[in-house]
């Protein structure tokens, strides 16, 4: 009834724009009844979890507890209501905005495909592997998955279209939003363990594309992000379209950056040719930024996110 009410009123005068802002944290019911009521007259904005420049006024956070704590409002500004916190969401989730209002009946099921995609976050999915480990048949693995991107839970990371290179890798990278989910899903026991582990990588890479799409997000705009991979070990974690050209982006938890880390940098921008930006990033834990040979930078990682904002905002310091 209410956007009913809404419509009347914008069509009183359709010259002036912006005296409604409407909000709301459920996605499927929500824009269902927009895209029902207010074809043209309404433009939607999405809101992800907090981004690493929101939170850094508030509170000094070492990478460890950036991943540790997330980005959701609760947990990233007052860490002791973590646990609780994230419980309750996950309940919340799975109970209402999956299972009542997309129609899985097997609640058991899902839960178990959605710590199964955890378990790959940061990372080429297989879809094969993801059925045969979540127990559900791959045409339903796909549909579930395509619900997870729905309701901002996941990113999926799309391979990169034109034939850089023979025999690439066709799978996208699976990345959660925010590193909390994952990490409570895959049991984490403490936020130096999370990083010290055998997933300590993948969180590290999931943040950067997660922090690549909250900038892109944060300004209006679909974000322009891909994987690069082939089947003989040549990979780019991240390839992200700007105004100067298709930046290739690795990452890595070392603060000591070699040439052995930039091969797979060198190896795309050398078959991209001109598609490439000619800034290519190695997004490790540096304490400055690093030049390094073959036109590569290495950069702090908490100076990634201000650096992507001035490449799309054409703003250069």
């Amino acid at each position: 009834g209410l956007l009913s009410s809404v419509k009347l009123r914008i069509d009183e005068d359709r010259s002036r724009n912006g005296r409604f802002l409407l909000t709301g944290s459920q996605r499927f019911h929500l824009m269902r009844d927009v895209a029902e009521s207010l074809a043209g007259r309404v433009a939607v904005m999405e809101l992800l979890p907090f981004s690493w420049a929101e939170l850094t006024p508030h509170r000094e956070r070492s990478m460890e507890n950036c991943l540790w704590n997330g980005g959701y409002p609760d947990p990233a500004l007052a860490p002791a209501k973590r646990d609780p916190w994230v419980r309750a969401y996950l309940d919340t989730y799975v109970e209402r905005d999956i299972r009542q209002l997309q129609n899985v009946k097997d609640l058991w099921a899902f839960e178990q495909f959605v710590q199964a995609v955890a378990l790959r976050h940061g990372q080429p999915l297989n879809m094969a592997s993801l059925s045969r480990d979540s127990g559900v048949s791959q045409p339903t693995a796909k549909k579930w998955l395509a619900l997870l991107e729905a309701s901002y839970l996941i990113l999926l990371l799309r391979p990169w279209e034109r034939n850089y290179g023979k025999r690439l890798t066709r799978g996208p990278k699976v990345v959660f939003v925010d590193s909390l989910i994952p990490a409570a899903l895959t049991r984490q026991p403490s936020a130096e363990a999370l990083v010290a582990g055998s997933m300590g990588g993948a969180f590290f890479e999931g943040f950067v594309a997660s922090e690549a799409a909250k900038v892109f997000t944060n300004r209006g705009l679909k974000p322009d992000l891909w994987h690069w991979r082939t089947n003989d070990g040549h990979e780019v974690d991240l390839l992200i379209q700007t105004p100067g050209g298709l930046v290739a982006v690795e990452t890595k938890l070392t603060a000591s950056p070699n040439s052995f880390h930039t091969r797979g940098l060198r190896r795309f921008r050398d078959l991209a040719g001109d598609d490439a930006s000619r800034e290519a990033l190695l997004v490790c834990r540096v304490k400055e930024p690093q030049p390094m040979p073959h036109g590569v930078t290495a950069l702090p990682w908490h100076k990634f996110p201000a650096w992507l904002d001035e490449q799309i905002s054409g703003e250069r310091p």
